[in-house]
């Protein structure tokens, strides 16, 4: 699928973009000819080359090997034409996982917001038109907060999806697809690693309001969810994985545990939804069930490619539906190893 191909991530030093590089440098789809690493923070940047220079665990041997030959670092910035036009040449499949995504400050600077997560899409699209590019695939990063959105940050992510969408009719040899999923589990600046940092410094726990609910996946599912994108998405489609979804005052439970710690409820925040949506009334009749995701056919019909005949959602799907107990949210947190360890939490305290 992906083997001798040459692979552009922006956003590549991100908490997903990381994961994808090294899931990508594994080959399980293939062996990359080339990865380039596009972002404009060049400490991330430094400090990823650095950790793949350095190889720690023996068990990576395939992935930090196949670095040192196939991995690139470019500063560059998805606002800017010339940087990307020049990181897109001669390149096969591109990743735009580059975005503003912390909710407050997009509603604080919302321009901000318009520059990296609406002109960086149609940048591409750009470039792939004017200059005529050989793209084969672009996969658009998105998020629940794109679908009924209330804040910038979704307002503008919803607007990537329209542009990838479009750029279909506009780039006839290239495939523009995107995936869309919701909170991924203790990425940088998620709610889990603040949950962390205030149990170990004695609490309070801040919750934002008693009913608030969230989808809850790995950074590897989001990963599965681009892989799966890449492999079997027509053009235009959005893909969505089908994952729990839980009451944040569950999951501060769960990570309290017996200790005596408060929580403390401070209103929601700028822009913040009580419930999150991955596909809405308006998007379930285009919405059906392709293997373990669900797939929002396009909205416009020229891109059309299959009717809809098989079965198809017949609400929208919220993580108010199907909520996980204390015991699940209890599994999935222990499971994916982010429940606070006892020993680490004295050398945490120590320190």
């Amino acid at each position: 699928m992906l083997t001798d191909k040459k692979i552009l991530v922006t956003g590549g030093t991100g908490s997903l973009g990381k994961v994808l590089v090294k899931r990508l440098l594994s080959g399980e789809l293939g062996m990359p000819k080339k990865i380039i690493v596009f972002s404009r923070d060049e400490a991330k940047q430094h400090s990823m080359r650095i950790e793949y220079l350095n190889k720690k665990d023996p068990t990576d041997e395939i992935i930090y090997n196949n670095s040192k030959r196939g991995l690139e670092f470019r500063i560059g910035d998805v606002r800017d034409p010339h940087s990307l036009n020049s990181a897109l040449k001669e390149v096969d499949i591109v990743f735009n996982a580059a975005a503003l995504k912390q909710v407050p400050s997009c509603e604080y600077f919302p321009f901000e917001a318009v520059q990296t997560n609406i002109m960086g899409p149609q940048n591409i699209v750009n470039a792939i038109q004017e200059l005529d590019l050989p793209i084969e695939t672009v996969v658009g990063i998105s998020t629940d907060k794109a679908c009924k959105p209330v804040n910038v940050m979704g307002m503008t992510k919803a607007l990537q999806e329209r542009v990838f969408l479009q750029a279909n009719m506009k780039c006839q040899s290239t495939r523009f697809i995107c995936v869309r999923y919701g909170n991924v589990l203790a990425s940088r600046g998620s709610v889990i690693p603040l949950f962390h940092e205030q149990i170990l410094n004695g609490g309070p726990v801040t919750i934002t309001t008693p009913d608030m609910t969230r989808f809850l996946l790995s950074l590897n599912q989001a990963v599965d969810t681009i892989f799966s994108a890449i492999k079997f998405a027509n053009r235009g489609e959005t893909y969505i994985p089908i994952v729990p979804s839980a009451k944040m005052t569950d999951i501060a439970k769960v990570l309290i545990g017996n200790r005596n710690i408060k929580t403390v409820i401070t209103g929601i925040r700028p822009g913040e939804k009580i419930h999150e949506i991955l596909i809405s009334e308006e998007e379930a009749p285009r919405a059906i069930k392709r293997g373990g995701y669900y797939v929002i056919l396009p909205l416009l019909p020229e891109l059309r490619k299959i009717q809809i005949k098989e079965e198809f959602l017949d609400r929208e799907y919220s993580s108010a539906d199907n909520l996980m107990n204390l015991d699940e949210v209890s599994m999935i947190l222990s499971n994916y190893d982010l429940l606070i360890d006892k020993k680490n939490e004295s050398e945490e305290l120590i320190r």
